[in-house]
């Protein structure tokens, strides 16, 4: 019996050697190359070889993966500009200002000029700025001096038109001098205000009206500023203050503002008090004007004593106010408190001609007007420190609301009739 001889170690044959091929550097980059044409075919290769674009591992074979050379190179940084100083910037600032006020002035009177931007250079080195033309030439042979344009703007006829005068709070004293035959109007013939006791207003300096509030409708306080300016023989202007939803009534808060309203805070009382201003307040606000017509002539609540505060600290007279006649200019029946509110309002007014007449409805009644001025109170022996005793302001809250409730009571009983006074 024959024995077969062993099988040969087919994994110790020898397969065939190749030429080492010089391995490839592999870059960063992450994009494949495209494989290179084989240059042999995979069937003449003899068994165990694989192509010169492959790896063998194991019984699989792995593409080999070429990555190209493209390593990016950060830039070189610039080194750092030194910045302009403030006045350089300024002054750069103020010359493309003037030359820009000179081609708008050119392109207005017809002439045409190409205007040249800056250099850099120009902007490195800061240049003196061209003042502006806010004022004629003095001399005439300067080229605006003929300029039609330049004669209607700034020429005698061109400055007499312009409005210049309008405070930071809105004050329009042109726009006054306008309505001046209709204030007239409704100071002497409509209302037929009757002024008492003027003479307790200062003649000069800063001082504080204090006065009741109602009407409905806050015409009350440009009556009392009226007839202040048309009693007074120093006829002062005087600056009342407003409540908030006032202003934002369409046409009549700029209305208001124009004729010297100005909105109710402390800081526009005291900035208009250090100015010297004669400033009129109404301390029940929004209370006074909402009251019904079976309340009328009550006075509510003066608030937290405000006022008495503003005196305090700037060191002014109180000169407390009665205005008879402005709860039957407009008598409110009844009101309407949380609808409107949604419209920013904070009520709506039901009176004999409101909302029924429409906007007309809100024209006051000719009912005859008095005001009576009583005398001031003075504050000066306290000091501003006491402006923060709140006990002592309570105090003296009350003594000027006692004291208005008299000059309405007064006033009433010296009122023969609502319509003839």
């Amino acid at each position: 019996m024959t024995t077969k001889p062993p099988p040969k170690n087919l994994g110790n044959a020898r397969r065939p050697q190749h030429k080492a091929r010089k391995p490839e550097v592999r870059t960063r980059s992450l994009r494949p190359a495209p494989r290179e044409k084989q240059v042999e075919s995979e069937e003449n290769l003899p068994r165990g070889t694989y192509p010169p674009d492959e790896i063998g591992i194991g019984s699989n074979v792995v593409p080999r993966v070429t990555f190209t050379n493209t390593i990016d190179v950060p830039p070189k940084r610039r080194a750092p500009q030194p910045q302009a100083s403030r006045q350089e910037l300024e002054s750069q600032i103020s010359d493309l200002e003037s030359r820009l006020d000179q081609m708008i002035r050119a392109s207005a009177s017809g002439v045409v000029r190409q205007a040249t931007a800056p250099s850099s250079d120009a902007l490195a080195s800061p240049s003196p700025a061209t003042p502006a033309l806010d004022a004629p030439p003095l001399d005439p042979s300067h080229p605006l001096a003929s300029n039609p344009y330049f004669k209607q703007r700034w020429g005698r006829q061109g400055l007499q038109e312009r409005i210049e005068e309008v405070d930071a709070f809105g004050y329009d004293p042109a726009f006054e001098k306008k309505l001046g035959g209709v204030l007239d109007f409704l100071h002497r013939r409509y209302f037929r205000v009757r002024v008492r006791g003027v003479e307790n207003i200062p003649s000069a300096g800063r001082g504080i009206i204090v006065a009741n509030h109602s009407g409905t409708f806050p015409f009350d306080g440009l009556v009392l500023r009226t007839a202040v300016a048309r009693a007074q023989p120093e006829r002062r202007a005087v600056r009342w203050l407003t409540e908030d939803f006032v202003h934002y009534l369409p046409f009549a808060g700029v209305f208001f503002n124009r004729m010297g309203a100005v909105r109710a805070c402390q800081e526009n009382a005291e900035r208009l008090l250090n100015q010297e201003e004669l400033v009129a307040v109404f301390p029940e606000g929004v209370k006074g004007i909402s009251k019904l017509y079976e309340r009328r002539y009550t006075l509510e609540r003066f608030g937290r004593g405000g006022f008495v505060r503003l005196a305090l600290r700037t060191g002014s007279p109180l000169v407390p106010c009665a205005i008879i006649g402005a709860e039957e200019s407009n008598p409110m029946l009844h009101r309407l408190d949380y609808l409107p509110k949604l419209f920013g309002l904070p009520y709506l007014p039901i009176t004999p001609t409101f909302p029924w007449l429409g906007p007309f409805g809100l024209i006051p009644a000719p009912t005859r007007w008095t005001i009576l001025f009583g005398e001031p109170f003075s504050f000066d022996g306290y000091g501003p420190e006491a402006a923060d005793d709140s006990v002592l302001v309570g105090r003296l809250s009350d003594r000027v609301q006692r004291s208005i409730e008299e000059l309405i009571a007064q006033g009433l009983r010296d009122r023969k009739s609502v319509w003839l006074g």
